[in-house]
């Protein structure tokens, strides 16, 4: 059974701190929260909401059956509702919604909502360009009475996702009302007839109907970008920034802070941490540079779950493996790692796993791929070769590291171009603007990482939507589906000793190093803690506190 005492402990320093100040301060009206990327879509299950920093601000407003706390673990969300396991083997699992759970527009929160995120996420509604099928893939069917607040979810006979808890938590679940008003159709009832032009017709709109642009109307926020959650959108600025503000509807805990203002990182970061004009920063570490912190800041650094890597293109100049083998051996992943300050990731598919696990994914098989050696690089590729390397930007740390790759590979003969995208990174990839996407898992600005390795593994699973190189192996599908479903250690590391050499050899993408998180907030700050997922220190903002 999921607990909720970690937020419970985080929250109490809260209230201490306004009891024992509440006669000389008071918790401030607004907070400035600088995430990775843009915010572009209020999906962030979509390719490119998954990429964008939308889980990082939209954790507490979509809210779900659990969301991910300060160590990456997932905690029960008692507010939104309760899941009882009814069987093992095959796992069925009961989720029942809070009665009194309600959208901001006054429409109930559904069991509709459940078989939507299914529908999108399983693989099996074509149409739907779901960042990941991890989890979904096995849920045999949802049982559920359009409208009712109960869904009784059974999986594939052998398919217990060891990880369960990671389905149907914080942002993985939008609003089905909204696609049923705009078609005037019964969402559940469509889905499970199965008819093939509705069902397209709900994939698109789900693709792209909660895409966030500055100039919406508020009459539009309202009706297409409902929340269930403590905050709702209000608007979303000129730089993309998005304000939150607490939803009255909300029936849990209020928000203390009323509003708080997401804002994509730039390159003014250090003048507003200057000038005081941002409160809370979580962004990659080096990201903005040699970002200083000032007396009245304070500044933490940490791991994230997700791994920075080089993600290769499945057509143009690095289709074949030979190519992709030459630019990993003249890329020194030594002193790339050196320079963020952490070892080298060897890891594809366990980055996030116990040591011994990790450490015999791909450490042999990376062995020759540790340093760079062009001549070996040279004699792999047999020409000339030009690349380009992409990444999200500004990104001072990345756009270093094209740097390094680029001197580094010249003497075998290939030439880098560093190409800064201003657009997502995987449609620039997989529509043939860059050769190789410089990013974290999924390809994420931020963490990336659900912070369970058998869940981030999909990323290299055939079919996959964040499976950004188009990999597609037999053998290596065969892996991650069985660690979905393994919690033996001995298992999980012969697996991994499996898949190694494949994915080695095969080279869809070369893992760099961990991601380090940089969390830089006001000293004034109360109960803002580090995160290594996804989803950043945003999971409990509603906690937040900037005291005056």
């Amino acid at each position: 059974m999921l607990k909720r005492a970690a937020a419970v402990a985080l929250a109490l320093p809260l209230a201490a701190a306004i009891t024992l100040t509440g006669c000389s301060s008071s918790a401030a009206t607004e907070i400035v929260y600088v995430v990775d990327g843009p915010v572009s879509s209020y999906n962030a299950n979509t390719t490119v909401g998954f990429a964008s920093a939308a889980a990082q601000a939209f954790a507490r407003t979509l809210t779900g059956f659990g969301y991910h706390g300060p160590d990456g673990q997932v905690v029960a969300d008692h507010d939104f509702g309760s899941v009882s396991v009814i069987s093992g083997s095959p796992l069925v699992l009961d989720y029942q919604i809070a009665d009194n759970a309600v959208y901001s527009d006054g429409k109930p929160v559904t069991c509709d909502d459940l078989v939507l995120a299914w529908a999108a996420q399983s693989g099996r509604f074509p149409g739907f360009d779901a960042a990941t099928q991890a989890g979904y893939v096995d849920i045999a069917n949802i049982e559920c009475i359009p409208g009712q607040k109960k869904a009784r979810v059974s999986f594939v006979p052998d398919r217990g996702i060891v990880d369960y808890t990671q389905l149907f938590t914080a942002t993985t679940m939008m609003p089905s009302h909204v696609i049923a008003d705009q078609l005037n159709i019964d969402v559940t009832a469509t889905l499970l007839s199965k008819n093939t032009a509705s069902v397209a017709q709900i994939a698109q709109l789900w693709n792209t109907t909660w895409d966030l642009k500055p100039g919406l109307k508020h009459d539009d926020i309202v009706k297409r970008f409902p929340s269930s959650g403590p905050y709702k959108i209000e608007s979303v600025l000129d730089d993309g920034a998005v304000v939150l503000v607490a939803n009255d509807r909300w029936w849990g805990p209020k928000a203390i802070t009323k509003r708080i203002t997401v804002s994509p990182q730039a390159p003014d970061i250090q003048d507003r941490v200057n000038n005081r004009s941002v409160d809370v920063v979580d962004v990659a570490a080096g990201s903005s540079g040699a970002l200083a912190t000032p007396d009245n800041y304070e500044r933490t650094d940490a791991p994230a779950a997700g791994i920075e890597q080089l993600i290769f293109a499945p057509q143009g100049p690095l289709a074949q493996a030979n190519a992709r083998r030459a630019v990993a051996l003249c890329t020194p992943r030594d002193v790339i790692a050196r320079d963020a300050g952490v070892p080298i990731a060897n890891s594809r598919l366990s980055p996030v796993a116990e040591d011994a696990v990790a450490q015999a994914d791909g450490a042999a098989e990376a062995g020759p791929f540790n340093r760079a050696d062009p001549v070996a690089a040279r004699a792999a590729l047999g020409a000339p070769l030009p690349v380009r390397i992409g990444y999200q930007g500004p990104n001072a740390r990345l756009a270093v590291t094209v740097g390094t790759i680029t001197k580094s590979c010249a003497a075998a003969g290939i030439t880098v171009s560093n190409v800064r995208l201003d657009t997502s990174g995987p449609q620039a990839l997989t529509g043939g603007k860059i050769d190789v996407l410089l990013a974290s898992t999924g390809g994420a600005s931020g963490s990336g990482s659900t912070g369970s390795s058998s869940m981030d593994a999909y990323d290299l699973h055939s079919g996959n939507g964040n499976n950004l190189s188009a990999y597609a192996n037999p053998q290596v599908d065969g892996v991650i589906g069985a660690l979905a479903v393994s919690g033996d250690p001995a298992e999980r590391v012969r697996l991994l000793a499996e898949a190694a050499p494949v994915l080695w050899g095969d080279m869809p993408t070369l893992p760099l190093y961990r991601q380090q998180r940089t969390l830089l907030m006001s000293k004034k700050m109360y109960a803002v803690s580090e995160n290594p997922t996804r989803w950043g220190v945003g999971w409990n903002m509603d906690r937040w506190a900037l005291m005056q």
